[in-house]
């Protein structure tokens, strides 16, 4: 007996040492992804460390930095908090945390934390000029001040830290020492792109344009891939009256991203300027396409469309602008003209009337002409600009400046590595779970969910090949198509054989699926549910089958109001957040009934039947009833508490009615388990 206990204590020690062992290698790996950039892969491989080992601190942390450059400000913050939690001593976790804190603009909690890291550290350098940062932000500027100078003789050749402290100068309008920390900076490290680019700024602002035009040279050459340098020396070129050279830079920008809204909306600006109003006009469709709440954009392009003697189009344009604007006295003067071309005398007396009484009220001088609207040519001659988030609508001919931000083009073959929140990634719902033989792989591994269901039916049923649920469903090939034709012979062979056997008619209708033989699949379905009404996957499978016909028929008839499973007509602009949206009726509602039946009876089968939530939550959201949606999408998160899907779509159903923070928090969970396009809305969003 003693020798037994002895061996059985042995044989335990041995299985903690391995696991131990385990969790080193997964932590290894998962810093490995990180060197790597690849923050979605490493936060699964920590998530697993944190699921076995929940009392260390350190995967904590590395999940952390990896959400912290996926731009999940929130979710890293949480995470330092709970390493800080486990080690108050683990001091990288405060800088960190901080810098977290410091994105989401919480800076009074970002010093906090700074301050504890320079009680370990007190000469960190990052520490430091994130400290002077966070004081400028919060405008003490002589705290933010000695924070520098602290900095700065202690490290007099940190480019940083004179960059920040120029920029803390320029922001008190303190040019003079703003120059003097930007030249020293240049001088110490002639080999930073953002040095020249902050410089050729300080020279533009001074007017100084030819010494502006040098810096921004530099800095192109330095880095040739950030857009807003080249956006900004459009605009210098446009001082200097180079059209031609602005133009180019412009040009390079929508190489670059043909969805850079500046660049596109400058473009604009100079075509009309060079009577191009035919291409001027294409550039503020793409722009208000991008943007569809850009009333400078509409604007701008009624002026173009009155000049081509598109009067309705202007029109059109212009009641969206005055419906934004109501106290726009130039744009009802244009309306009253445009009305009066198009005969509307009534309309056009009425608009004018009601512009001079704003133009009265507005205490401006009334003149017996219409002012109509400035020209572009005019604003070209006064060589004014405007900031992106200026949207004075009497700005609506100025060229706009860029902030210094670097385009995203992923320098990987894969879309899960990198900075991945910096990808235009298409807001579109996860797709339905279907059943089939063949999916893909994920390029960031995803949780799997057992089916007792599932492993039942494939031991009962015996089909040719293993049943897998799926929403990443693979094409098939040739030998693959060839293969399911075969095995349709041999069915409907052994079904004459065997009238009653529910299985053939399963495994033919999976067959008849994967070579999209919807009609010949619904019958063989029929039939098995007819033989057997409490088969749960024969109800599924017809609920897909019917899905699948459904949206078939649409894209074979070309229906225009039918999107397809996946799409949400969600766009994510700046009025998104707290703008709730009614749900609206949809033509597709007396088709989907019979499908939504079907999901109603799956869940009286089995109520854990996640799939069976999850697709019915889909077809909710394509209706959008987006309560109901997030209704079942709780239950199916309630039933597998790490449903990705469900937590990604249930991110996008809340989005969609204004339920702005939960909504984030869903797709930050869904990006922790692997769906990485939650992080380029969440970056949108933010």
């Amino acid at each position: 007996m003693k020798q037994f206990i002895t061996a059985l204590i042995l044989f335990f020690i041995s299985l903690n040492s391995y696991s131990q062992v385990d969790t080193d290698r997964v932590m290894i790996i998962g810093k490995n992804a990180l060197y790597f950039e690849d923050y979605v892969l490493a936060i699964q491989y920590f998530n697993q460390v944190i699921s076995a080992k929940p009392y260390l601190a350190e995967p904590y942390y590395f999940r952390a930095v990896s959400k912290f450059m996926l731009d999940d400000f929130k979710g890293a913050e949480e995470d330092g908090t709970e390493c800080l939690n486990r080690n108050p001593y683990y001091t990288a976790a405060y800088q960190l945390r901080g810098a977290a804190r410091q994105n989401q603009e919480k800076y009074e909690l970002a010093a906090t934390d700074y301050q504890r890291s320079l009680e370990f550290y007190p000469e960190d350098r990052l520490t430091l000029v994130n400290m002077g940062i966070v004081n400028v932000e919060m405008e003490q500027y002589d705290v933010a001040e000695k924070f520098f100078d602290v900095l700065l003789r202690r490290f007099p050749d940190y480019t940083p830290g004179y960059l920040s402290r120029a920029n803390m100068y320029m922001v008190m309008e303190d040019t003079t020492n703003a120059m003097t920390d930007l030249n020293k900076a240049i001088e110490i490290d002639p080999y930073t792109s953002h040095s020249f680019s902050a410089r050729g700024l300080l020279y533009f602002q001074q007017k100084d344009y030819n010494s502006a035009l040098a810096d921004l040279d530099e800095a192109i050459r330095l880095d040739p891939y950030i857009e807003g340098n080249f956006i900004n020396r459009g605009l210098i070129k446009y001082y200097l009256n180079d059209l031609r050279g602005a133009m180019a830079d412009y040009d390079r920008v929508i190489e670059m991203d043909e969805n850079n809204v500046i660049a596109r909306f400058n473009r604009g600006l100079l075509r009309a300027q060079v009577a191009d109003n035919n291409r001027a006009i294409r550039d503020f469709d793409k722009v208000i396409e991008l943007q569809p709440d850009n009333n400078l954009a509409y604007l701008n392009r009624a002026v173009l469309n009155n000049e081509i003697g598109n009067n309705t189009g202007a029109l059109a344009d212009l009641d969206i602008v005055l419906e934004s604007h109501p106290d726009y006295f130039s744009g009802y003067y244009m309306r009253s003209q445009i009305k009066r071309q198009l005969n509307d005398l009534q309309g056009a007396e009425r608009d004018y009337n009601l512009a001079r009484n704003l133009e009265s009220r507005a205490h401006s001088i009334a003149t017996t002409e219409p002012q109509g609207l400035a020209s572009v040519n005019e604003a070209s001659e006064n060589k004014e600009t405007r900031e992106q988030t200026d949207q004075d609508i009497d700005k609506f001919n100025l060229l706009v400046t860029a902030e210094e931000t670097k385009s995203e083009d992923s320098k990987y073959q894969r879309q899960s590595r990198g900075r991945v929140q910096n990808i235009n990634a298409p807001v579109e719902l996860e797709p339905k779970f279907v059943l089939t033989y063949y999916e893909n792989d994920f390029d960031v591994r995803r949780p799997v969910y057992y089916s007792e269901i599932m492993d039942r039916a494939n031991n009962v049923l015996s089909l040719n090949w293993i049943l897998k649920v799926t929403n990443n469903e693979s094409s098939l090939n040739e030998v693959q198509i060839q293969s399911h034709f075969r095995s349709i012979r041999n069915y409907s062979g052994m079904i004459e054989n065997n009238p009653d056997n529910i299985s053939l008619y399963f495994g033919r209708a999976m067959d008849f699926i994967h070579i999209q033989d919807y009609e010949s699949a619904l019958k063989d379905m029929n039939k098995v549910i007819e033989l057997n009404p409490n088969l749960l996957l024969g109800h599924f499978a017809r609920a897909i089958i019917r899905t699948n016909q459904l949206e078939y028929d649409y894209q074979v008839s070309d229906e225009s109001t039918f999107s397809d499973n996946r799409k949400t007509g969600i766009t994510f602009d700046q009025k998104l957040a707290g703008a709730a949206k009614l749900p609206e009726i949809s033509v597709k509602s007396v088709h989907y009934e019979e499908i939504l039946k079907e999901y109603e009876q799956i869940i009286k089968i089995d109520s854990d039947f996640i799939y069976a939530y999850y697709n019915r939550a889909q077809i909710f959201s394509i209706e959008k009833d987006f309560r109901a949606a997030i209704s079942d999408y709780n239950k199916a998160i309630e039933i597998e508490p790490q449903f990705a899907e469900a937590y990604f779509n249930r991110g996008i159903a809340k989005l969609s009615i204004g339920e702005t923070p939960s909504g984030l928090d869903d797709l930050r969970k869904a990006g922790e388990l692997g769906i990485v396009q939650s992080y380029s809305i969440i970056k949108r969003m933010q």
